[in-house]
């Protein structure tokens, strides 16, 4: 057991994967890495671990096992930026800082 943990950990942090959350193996087409998906929607990386925890961002394995979200997932979620209004992005903000308590 201790050198399994040893060589998941020895492991580029980008290719550890997810080992808390469940996230399905998708195809590479439908698979972003997490800076990918934080260049697409213009945040900081920090931010999509925030969304993927929120339910915002669907997390998702590609085929090496490498973690990420879906493709559909951030576009989806930069479609709402685009389209949601101020009191939508404050009820939506209000709602995650409470989730977090």
């Amino acid at each position: 057991m201790p050198d399994e943990r040893r060589r998941r950990w020895s492991r580029p942090r980008g290719e550890r994967g997810y080992f808390l959350i469940k996230a399905d193996r998708v195809e590479d087409d439908a698979w972003m890495s997490q800076p990918e998906a934080a260049r697409h929607l213009g945040i900081a990386l920090a931010r999509v671990g925030m969304l993927i925890a929120n339910g915002h961002l669907t997390p998702a394995e590609s085929p090496a096992g490498r973690a990420g979200v879906t493709t559909a997932s951030v576009e989806a979620e930069k479609t709402w930026r685009a389209n949601a209004s101020i009191r939508a992005k404050s009820l939506r903000f209000l709602k995650d800082t409470i989730n977090w308590f």
